[in-house]
């Protein structure tokens, strides 16, 4: 159903966008980093930290 749609989540609980292909993680409204789930896990930055943080 969601095949060639783009589709722009914003979500304060995580798990909504845990399966997304790509999640975008802002800072003061800039994007300091872009990647799957897992990829962000490894880089342990700001996606990381809000993660640990719930």
């Amino acid at each position: 159903a969601r095949e060639g749609r783009t589709t722009i989540v914003i979500a304060h609980r995580l798990s909504a966008v845990r399966n997304a292909d790509v999640i975008a993680g802002f800072e003061d409204g800039v994007i300091v980093e872009q990647g799957s789930h897992s990829e962000l896990m490894k880089k342990e930055g700001v996606y990381f930290k809000l993660v640990n943080m719930q």
